[in-house]
């Protein structure tokens, strides 16, 4: 299999991770070379094996598969990372997209559009939607007019904030982003510092007026 396609699977649930390395063994053309179930571990098993295609979970217990994407990337371009989540999150394909992913799947995606899919980013190809990447580029565009608070925020924080003004409590907000409570606490404390505010209620208000073009 000298020239098969090496794949790095990324996934915090083990049944997965099985799962995919099963079904891409099974193929002549395409070789598991190794698998993470963090973001930690994912980003020195890929320096390691220096896979062609990085199967990426959105959602991971110390991170995202967004962060290591990025990460992959700035160290080799030559990798494609393909994105692999449960959820339909256009916030998340946002900053997928801007990490430089070549591909976002849903996990109910069949086996053999999978496979196809590791073999088209592999072979260059993207699978992004040119309708989505001209959204992204829009989003960028109008980017450049946002309030310069909101500027100051990562990616993470804005995710966060949009949810603080969903009304979600820290421990709700935990739950949605797989993250631990204290973390999410940490991440609030900072992005309110940020925005010069006291309370979470100001930022919800702030966010929400940004959203609607008042601020």
């Amino acid at each position: 299999m000298a020239d098969a396609v090496r794949v790095f699977l990324v996934d915090d649930h083990e049944v997965v991770r099985r799962g995919l390395r099963d079904m891409i063994d099974a193929e002549d053309d395409l070789e598991v070379v190794g698998d993470a179930a963090t973001a930690g571990m994912a980003l020195a098993g890929i320096a390691q094996t220096k896979p062609d295609v990085a199967v990426l979970d959105v959602r991971l217990p110390d991170g995202n598969g967004v962060e290591v994407c990025r990460e992959v990337r700035a160290r080799d371009p030559r990798i494609a990372c393909l994105m692999l989540t449960s959820f339909g999150d256009d916030e998340a394909l946002f900053d997928a997209i801007m990490a430089g992913a070549a591909g976002y799947l849903l996990k109910d995606v069949r086996g053999n559009d999978l496979l196809d899919a590791i073999r088209r980013v592999a072979a260059g190809d993207s699978l992004l939607d040119p309708a989505v990447t001209g959204k992204v580029l829009e989003r960028l565009r109008r980017g450049d007019e946002e309030d310069p608070r909101l500027t100051s925020l990562s990616e993470q924080e804005r995710r966060i904030l949009a949810l603080i003004a969903e009304g979600l409590t820290n421990r709700q907000i935990a739950e949605r982003m797989h993250l631990a409570e204290k973390t999410v606490k940490n991440y609030v404390s900072n992005l309110l510092a940020k925005l010069g505010m006291q309370r979470r209620t100001e930022a919800a208000v702030f966010y929400t007026q940004v959203e609607r073009g008042e601020a």
